[in-house]
């Protein structure tokens, strides 16, 4: 099977596109670290930073990445080929990108097994208590126990496999098309019963009001890594997701559609949570362990609070696995096309890598606890090579290829679909911002994040 001979899927419609690209967005960053960062970071000050940085870092290579993965209807490595043939290597970004998704996903996955564990956990009570520590006496357990880890871990990479099998349109646009609407559902619910409580309004505050005195540099570039990084960017997702638009997609609009939606399911989550966290007398603060730990207490103590909870990690479930299928998609189609594997080889291929590679994540807190990698264990040792040092390093390698390499002729002629949409102008902001811009700003959050400054 030659490469040109595979026949590619892609997303049927303009909706299907943007439930996708959506999904890919969306993770569990939304529902609990991009609420609690703005919180504690100047309130609507940090929210102010943040759209700019999203409009000035993440948005144009979005429109990058989207526009070279349609441009060249291939994975991101031979993407980056047919774009620059035979010329320097541009395309071991794609090999990169291909390496970050694997090292995101083994843990990841983990992450995602606590989620869906918990799903469970909600729907029997075992974890609805005002007592805190029976709820931290549950997570402890789960994430303590080999077994637990592992299986749980082995569920969710065999769903999320299990829907890529189908196809991008019958798996990925499909499920997505149902799952993103449920999302918002979801979260207006739990918005509708978290402003009705005692303390509604010292959540909104938290979440809305401007401190611009905790404004700084640091905060300046946690905003615009946020950015970078919520955006599901410079690691190939997006290359891939773009190689399945319609050649009549409108992508820039598509891209700030995504945009607008991504911040407003993490608007709607801050809203969801805050009021529930400020009446009942929790302390906000970040990581995922937080969710687990204190949300059940929350939830206790609320009418309805059982089935809420079960709605609340359904709901996190929902959002966890479009950003997992986006992931897994890049090493399956990387294998399906540059190997010439069927599709459902490759996939399970995927899946039986990740379970070897992710098992180490998975026994982290247990069997590996004694397990340190220049000081870190292995779970945060693939998060720290990952965000900080390989999808960095994409992005602006991916940002200096669109805009210098590739060419404006070529950018230009791709983002106007051939001419039929009148966005020139749009073409030659997102080139400066991806020639000047884009990479410095980037690359000063790949040093913070590397403790260089």
């Amino acid at each position: 099977m030659t490469q040109d001979s595979i026949k590619r899927g892609g997303f049927s419609s303009s909706f299907g596109v943007l439930a996708a690209t959506l999904g890919s967005a969306v993770g569990l960053g939304n529902i609990w670290k991009f609420p609690y960062l703005t919180g504690a970071n100047g309130g609507a000050g940090f929210l102010l930073i943040y759209v700019l940085a999203t409009l000035v870092v993440g948005i144009p290579v979005m429109i990058a990445e989207i526009t070279m993965g349609r441009a060249a209807k291939a994975n991101p490595i031979t993407a980056l080929q047919r774009l620059n043939p035979g010329k320097a290597p541009w395309w071991l970004i794609g090999v990169a990108g291909m390496a970050a998704a694997f090292l995101i996903l083994s843990f990841y996955s983990e992450v995602v097994a606590w989620v869906f564990a918990y799903v469970i956990k909600a729907i029997d009570g075992s974890i609805l208590s005002s007592e805190r520590r029976v709820a931290e006496s549950a997570f402890g357990a789960l994430i303590g126990d080999p077994v637990q880890s592992l299986l749980w871990q082995w569920f969710v990479l065999a769903f999320i496999g299990g829907i890529l099998l189908l196809g991008v349109t019958k798996g990925i646009e499909g499920l997505t098309k149902k799952l993103m609407p449920v999302l918002f559902v979801l979260l207006l619910l739990l918005c509708g019963v978290s402003l009705s409580l005692d303390k509604a309004a010292d959540g909104l505050a938290f979440l809305l009001r401007p401190e611009f005195s905790k404004i700084s540099a640091g905060v300046v570039l946690t905003a615009m890594g946020l950015a970078f990084f919520k955006l599901s960017l410079g690691m190939g997702t997006m290359m891939t997701y773009g190689s399945y638009f319609r050649d009549d997609q409108n992508i820039p609009q598509t891209a700030l559609r995504v945009m607008a939606a991504d911040l407003c399911v993490s608007m709607l989550a801050g809203i969801a949570i805050f009021p529930a966290v400020f009446t009942f007398g929790f302390e906000p603060s970040a990581g995922p362990a937080l969710v687990f730990m204190t949300i059940p207490a929350v939830f206790s103590q609320i009418p309805g609070g059982h089935l809420l909870m079960i709605v609340f990690f359904v709901l996190a479930a929902v959002a966890a696995t479009g950003a997992m299928l986006s992931l897994m998609e890049v090493p399956v189609v990387i294998l399906h096309e540059r190997l010439g594997m069927s599709r459902p080889k490759a996939t399970l291929i995927t899946i039986a890598c990740l379970m070897l590679l992710g098992s180490t994540c998975a026994l982290t807190n247990n069997v590996l606890a004694g397990v340190k990698v220049f000081g870190l264990n292995l779970f945060d040792l693939f998060d720290f090579v990952s965000s900080n040092i390989l999808l960095p390093a994409g992005g602006i390698l991916l940002a200096l290829f669109a805009g210098w390499v590739w060419g404006a002729d070529r950018f230009n002629d791709a983002i106007s679909n051939k001419g039929t949409l009148s966005n020139a102008a749009t073409a030659r902001v997102v080139l400066f911002l991806l020639r000047y811009v884009s990479p410095l700003l980037i690359l000063l959050v790949m040093l913070k994040g590397l403790n260089v400054f």
